[in-house]
């Protein structure tokens, strides 16, 4: 069931939304190169205690393999849901960057990926190719209109660049619980219902290197490419209005021309 939210509701998602951009931007520049992970998740952790907020993603899924950590840090071919560990960053890694705020009930999620060190040409333009399909499907979202608009926005543009689309992880709605209806896919299948006044959404386009298709690790959370070539990852909170969506999470773009 999709569930509605009114603009007081959507303001306590935007604060939560603003609240983990915050986190972000003063994390971005701690991954670096011979960082271990898991002091990013410790990092992460204190930071949103001491705003004030709940980490999302602790605890997250079923009791009998909850999620460990409050940040996702997913390395190369590493698409989503690595967990932090002793593991360090090295020198041209690609770092996915995930996590969600729980602030008084309201939730966000945001995810990013930052280029560790130099990165090779072809890491530095599958990034920039990931991050243009979550605006060009942010620029699918209009009131009236089908969700799987922006599939097709975000799957035509990867596809166009020769690059693989994620299809069997997808965005979500959110706001009252981390993953919430409708699913928001990244390629044009599935359920097709109306975006309508009131639905906030995760959109989060998974972009690989090579094909589009992925494995899930032992540990039942890290998801990998299949080809173990390189991935990418980006995400926004969204609110639907009748005449306008808007982002709702923060434009935290650390690569190329960024100021």
């Amino acid at each position: 069931m999709i569930r509605l939210k009114n603009e007081k509701q959507i303001d306590g998602i935007r604060r939560s939304c603003r609240m983990l951009s915050a986190m972000y931007r003063e994390l971005i520049p701690l991954v670096k190169p011979g960082v271990e992970t898991i002091e990013l998740d410790r990092w992460t952790r204190d930071w949103i205690k001491k705003a004030g907020g709940l980490p999302a993603f602790l605890g997250y899924g079923s009791k009998a393999n909850p999620y460990p950590a409050a940040l996702c840090v997913s390395i190369n071919r590493e698409v989503i849901h690595g967990i932090p560990s002793k593991r360090r960053i090295l020198a041209g890694d690609l770092v996915s960057l995930d996590c969600g705020i729980d602030l008084e009930g309201f939730i966000s999620d945001q995810a990013l990926t930052v280029e560790a060190g130099k990165v090779s040409e072809a890491a530095r333009k599958l990034n920039i190719t990931t991050r243009e399909c979550l605006y060009k499907g942010i620029g699918a979202v209009k009131a009236g209109d089908r969700l799987l608009q922006i599939a097709r926005a975000v799957y035509g543009h990867a596809s166009a660049a020769g690059y693989g689309v994620v299809h069997e992880f997808c965005g979500h709605g959110v706001g009252f619980d981390l993953h919430e209806d409708p699913q928001v896919p990244n390629s044009p299948h599935g359920p097709n219902p109306r975006m309508t006044r009131g639905l906030v959404i995760a959109i989060e386009p998974m972009i690989n290197l090579g094909t589009g298709d992925v494995n899930v690790l032992e540990d039942g959370w890290t998801v990998v490419t299949a080809d173990d070539k390189l991935s990418a990852h980006w995400e926004h909170t969204v609110a639907v209005f009748q005449d306008h969506a808007e982002i709702l999470t923060e434009d935290l773009w650390a690569g190329p021309g960024a100021t």
